[in-house]
């Protein structure tokens, strides 16, 4: 069962056994681990900002039932159908399709080469957090994440490596080796297994510390005050199917291949709804903890409403400026990227997972040779491209 389990060992037929998760709790923790991801920190509060604060749950909670759970069953049912990758599943399904298995795979790994390097600045921000040296104003904190930090250039490419990036990358990458080399159960079920209940604690006590700020209240006034207009406008709608397809990673092959790893008498639909709803409810409470910050950093005068940003500019440009100003806004500071951290990683080894589970599938390799095989171009191609001077 060792050899079968650790898919080291070929069978009779010269094929690897398929590993599997040890029980569904497991697969459920991993399967949180790959939807709850930046995304849902830094993309969903904004996104329900912009498109009609509290009212944007409507078409939300829509396209989550209408979308999200019935394609996270499709995932499922195809992965757990047929054991085996996105482009195996989607040629047991049908030849013609599996093309869009490989497209699947061809996207994981656009995805992982950038997001190494995004986990890598949220590592350091996370240091940077405790002497504060980004700053205090919007102006400061852009400038030196820009400049002292990415050491950004106006050449369109250099070979100039910052230094600090480089080496966070690769510790990233080295981290990504040794979780998928060590399989499907020791490796990501374990990781998950710890990760997910420490960044479920680590960002409720992040929200707590949010919420008893000053000005606060008027955060969730501007996050939770709906807006009915706008669901009259088809770009809202829009934008609550992209952050639903976005954040409960369906259609990218992820949740195909770890419901390949399930023993066949799973009960799917169960496992399928934990998922989605827990999914949900961690945007939520991201929003919430979000815009009691941003709410004391309005009250601070250290912004206004209408200089709110998500993503990058979110993470790396308000929230410093925030830090900065809140009283203890290093320990703050530091739960906030370490959750960003532990987020990243989980939907990092989920992504790479894509791509070796298909290689190994393609090839009949082991779990060693299929994890390097996939992992060490990889990894070259983002440290060449990531970390730069550009």
């Amino acid at each position: 069962m060792t050899s079968a389990a650790s898919g080291s060992v070929a069978t009779e037929d010269g094929k690897f056994a398929r590993e599997k998760f040890s029980s569904r709790n497991v697969f459920v923790f991993a399967a949180i681990g790959s939807a709850v991801g930046l995304g849902n920190i830094w993309r969903f509060p904004y996104v329900a900002f912009e498109n009609g604060g509290g009212a944007f749950l409507v078409p939300y909670v829509v396209a989550l039932l209408t979308a999200g759970i019935p394609l996270l069953f499709f995932d499922y049912s195809i992965g757990h159908r047929f054991r085996a990758s996105a482009p195996l599943a989607f040629r047991r399904l049908n030849r013609k399709l599996e093309p869009i298995g490989w497209f699947q795979v061809l996207v994981s790994v656009i995805i992982a080469v950038y997001y190494a390097a995004i986990i890598g600045w949220a590592a350091w921000y996370a240091y940077f957090s405790l002497d504060q040296r980004f700053g205090s104003s919007l102006e400061e904190t852009t400038s030196f994440f820009t400049g002292d930090f990415l050491q950004m250039s106006e050449e369109s490419f250099s070979f100039d490596f910052v230094g600090n990036i480089t080496v966070m990358i690769a510790i990233v990458w080295i981290g990504t080796i040794i979780v998928l080399a060590l399989g499907v159960q020791k490796g990501i079920g374990r990781l998950n297994q710890f990760f997910i209940p420490l960044l479920i604690i680590l960002f409720v006590i992040m929200v707590i510390f949010a919420l008893v700020q000053d000005g606060a209240m008027d955060g969730l006034n501007q996050f939770f005050t709906p807006d009915w207009s706008v669901l009259t406008n088809y770009q809202v709608w829009i934008a609550a199917y992209g952050q639903i397809f976005f954040s409960l990673s369906v259609g990218f092959g992820i949740m195909i291949t770890y419901s390949s790893y399930l023993n066949r008498k799973t009960n799917l639909t169960s496992s399928g709804l934990v998922v989605a709803f827990s999914n949900s409810a961690f945007e939520v409470l991201a929003g919430i903890g979000v815009f009691a910050g941003i709410g004391f950093l309005v009250h601070a005068g250290g912004m206004a409403w209408d200089d709110v940003q998500g993503g990058v500019g979110l993470a790396f440009f308000t929230f410093p400026a925030l830090i900065a100003s809140m009283p203890a806004g290093e320990v703050f500071g530091f739960l906030f990227f370490a959750c960003l951290v532990l987020a990243g990683f989980t939907s990092m080894i989920s992504i790479v997972e894509v791509v070796i589970a298909a290689v190994r599938d393609k090839l009949n390799i082991n779990r060693v040779n299929g994890t390097l095989l996939v992992c060490v171009p990889l990894a070259i191609i983002s440290l060449l491209l990531m970390p730069t001077a550009t």
